[in-house]
């Protein structure tokens, strides 16, 4: 195991990167009208002497930073890069991007793409990237001086009305806003809330110009926060987070193999846990309740055959699943 983890060189990963958006592409039956592209990164600690492991002081530890790229609608895994244990440049995320989206414009030349991400991937570089290919985004924007000034009387206005009312007030607004590094204004939206916890302001740079405020914060921008549970899915349950190879391209590698699973994981769970109580269930439920089902196994001159426990309580789902699994033609 540890030669094959450390046979691939960039070369070899960079093809099975390709590789991984090219089953993302397949994975559609039908060209889709517009995607989502969830952009996020995780914590991923070290505790030996892995390549490229830097301390964040943020997560106050050593580690690596590895970006997950998902399809925000379905769920699917598009990429993930194994990067170090810092936050990520304009340039570094466009340059990912131009990749990615080179091959799925190719295969979809007609798609809606929306990129959604936290305030960490908000910079001048992404903005003058996407409206150079045609892109909407809808990203996190950190509370600057001059925006919160701008926004003061929504604010002051929400405190007003949880004074009287003494229940949550959440306001929104927005106004054009141009950073001294950007080329072109933004639109730029302000959800003021005030509760019993006190003032609690956020922001989002957008380019989408006619969807209303509120729209495009709850439900575009919010959405987003599937991502998180994908990411769980992808290091917790199925423990990508086990890079402890000393080189950078082995753990790579192994980030990879991980990503497959996951994809693997949730074909599985969307082709064949239709109409079962696992249609939603997560990754571990599954493996614990149907792929570590103890069975016993015979090797007959013309057949295999597998003999499940009598007493297993889910037989009769996992007979619909299996059937589900078998082809056609299946008898």
């Amino acid at each position: 195991m540890c030669r094959f983890e450390n046979a691939p060189n960039r070369t070899v990963l960079y093809r099975i990167a390709q590789v991984l958006v090219d089953v993302f592409i397949d994975s559609y039956e039908q060209p889709p009208q517009s995607i989502v592209l969830d952009i996020d990164d995780t914590d991923d600690p070290t505790y030996g002497h892995q390549q490229l492991s830097l301390f964040n002081a943020y997560h106050d530890c050593y580690c690596y930073m590895p970006l997950h790229i998902y399809e925000g609608k379905s769920g699917k895994l598009i990429t993930t890069i194994l990067r170090p244990g810092k936050r990520a440049s304009g340039r570094e995320i466009v340059s990912i991007l131009k990749r990615l989206l080179k091959k799925i414009r190719e295969a979809w030349p007609g798609v809606g793409i929306i990129i959604r991400g936290d305030s960490y991937y908000s910079s001048p570089a992404v903005y003058d990237f996407c409206t150079e290919n045609n892109i909407k985004y809808v990203l996190g924007f950190k509370p600057y001086k001059p925006v919160v000034q701008r926004a003061q009387d929504l604010m002051n206005k929400a405190k007003e009305l949880y004074e009287i009312s003494k229940t949550t007030v959440k306001l929104y607004g927005e106004f054009s806003y141009q950073a001294g590094s950007w080329s072109e204004p933004n639109r730029v939206i302000c959800k003021a809330e005030y509760n019993h916890k006190g003032p609690n302001t956020c922001f989002i740079v957008t380019n989408l110009a006619h969807a209303k405020r509120r729209f495009i914060y709850e439900t575009v921008y919010c959405g987003r926060g599937a991502s998180e549970l994908m990411i769980k899915e992808h290091k917790n349950h199925l423990a990508s987070d086990r890079t402890s190879c000393s080189s950078f391209e082995a753990n790579q590698f192994r980030l990879f193999m991980h990503s497959i699973a996951y994809i693997l994981m949730h074909t599985f769970r969307e082709k064949h846990l239709d109409n079962t109580e696992f249609a939603k269930a997560q990754f571990n439920k599954i493996r614990l309740k149907l792929l570590k089902t103890g069975a016993r196994v015979r090797q007959l001159s013309t057949k295999i055959k597998i003999h499940l426990p009598y007493s297993y309580p889910l037989k009769k789902e996992f007979w619909k699943i299996w059937m589900s699994c078998c082809s056609p033609g299946y008898s």
